[in-house]
């Protein structure tokens, strides 16, 4: 008798386990939360309010959206594991996250091989859409090429004719310093670079990176480090002067993530992208900034803006379509509209790169602390080539 009792039990909790499955819909997310966490706490901070909000309107089409994320430690393949982990055990419809270059591309190469969608969220990186674009991958983030533009933009303004620049040596790094180049020499032909220090990634000895871009004495810097990375060559470069008197644009320096631990030792007048979420005023992003404080007692950084808008996006291809196939939201991805705290963005058809923009301004110091002044927002289409000239870029599949 307590034989049958148990087996009827045990037969009714898989019965409302599997009701409960059937009021779910599923997402895997990875990304590298033990190490980068200044950028990945604020990120799935804004993962869980985009959720809330969601979740709270009736999910998707009166189903429950449920992320489920996994660390990658920085490493592709741990993110690799991960993946493997979500669809094959967890059975996610799509994965989406990713923070470095490299592991971003080693997802992108699951997504095609595997044929899951996967949305990614920050690896910048023109490759993933592009040269090693496929199918299955899209990407939200303000890409490396976009950034670049919008700096060479504001480079090109400079007298500086004689240029050094400062990245760390992975993917990343080598493709903006390439699209920055290329695109600031057109621009400026008369420009030339004459020194290049490739750091490895959290590891510079900032020493010796900066003695010998002040050896080849540049009337500018361009500076890709970030994270320990930036705040070590800053604090290196202000004790030897090697800044003063020269123009240094820097890549991702404006974000709170990366700004924020300088205090004190901000450098003024340097050009940079950033997330200056204290002077945005338009509605939207007052409705997010609102929302977010009101969860986290806390400022957004521009990890929040990330993490908020990928699981909206998720959500808006969820609702797109009853078909949550592979093909089926890869099909719905395609042109897709999505509200963001930056407006609305489009997923273009052709490349799978989002029209996201960015924020381009100066750093200055205000009450002992690091900020961006003089901001302007880049619409992201302005700074992307045509459709017809990206999609000539990606391979045949």
């Amino acid at each position: 008798m307590k034989r049958m009792m148990g087996l009827a039990l045990a037969a009714l909790l898989m019965a409302s386990g599997a009701a409960r499955a059937e009021g779910e819909i599923k997402v895997g997310e990875i990304n590298s939360y033990s190490a980068l966490p200044g950028f990945t706490d604020p990120y799935r901070k804004g993962m869980e309010l985009a959720l809330k909000e969601i979740n709270d309107a009736g999910g998707i089409k009166g189903k429950k959206l449920v992320i489920i994320s996994k660390d990658d430690g920085g490493k592709p393949g741990d993110a690799l594991t991960a993946a493997n982990e979500l669809v094959s055990r967890d059975g996610v419809v799509m994965i989406a996250g990713g923070f470095l270059s490299n592991v971003g591309l080693a997802l992108s190469d699951f997504a095609k091989q595997k044929k899951v969608m996967y949305l990614a969220s920050e690896p910048l990186t023109d490759a993933l859409v592009w040269s090693k674009g496929n199918p299955y991958t899209f990407r939200l983030r303000t890409s490396n090429y976009m950034q670049a533009a919008m700096l060479a933009e504001e480079a090109a303004k400079l007298p500086a004719k004689r240029w050094a620049t400062i990245a760390p040596n992975y993917e990343f790094g080598q493709s903006f310093v390439a699209a920055f180049k290329d695109l600031l020499k057109k621009r400026r032909p008369d420009v030339e670079f004459v020194a290049e220090q490739w750091p490895p990634l959290n590891k510079i000895d900032a020493g010796p990176v900066l003695q010998a871009i002040d050896a080849a004495n540049p009337d500018a810097i361009l500076n890709a480090t970030f994270a320990g990375d930036l705040v070590k060559l800053v604090r290196e470069g202000n004790t030897r002067g090697v800044f003063k008197n020269r123009a240094v644009v820097s890549y991702l320096t404006g974000e709170p993530e990366y700004l924020d631990p300088l205090k004190g030792e901000t450098p003024e007048g340097w050009i940079v992208t950033g997330y200056p979420w204290y002077s945005i005023d338009t509605p939207e992003h007052k409705a997010f900034l609102d929302a977010y404080q009101q969860l986290n007692k806390d400022y957004p950084r521009l990890g929040s803006i990330v993490g908020y808008s990928t699981v909206k996006s998720i959500a808006a291809v969820l609702n797109a379509t009853d078909d949550h196939s592979n093909e089926g939201l890869v099909k719905a991805m395609k042109n897709l509209k999505v509200s963001t705290p930056f407006g609305e963005i489009v997923y273009r058809g052709a490349d799978h790169q989002s029209t996201l923009g960015a924020f381009v301004g100066k750093t200055a110091l205000k009450d002992g602390k690091g900020i961006m002044v003089d901001v302007v927002f880049k619409k992201g289409a302005d700074y992307l080539p045509s459709e017809d000239d990206a999609a000539k870029m990606r391979p045949a599949n």
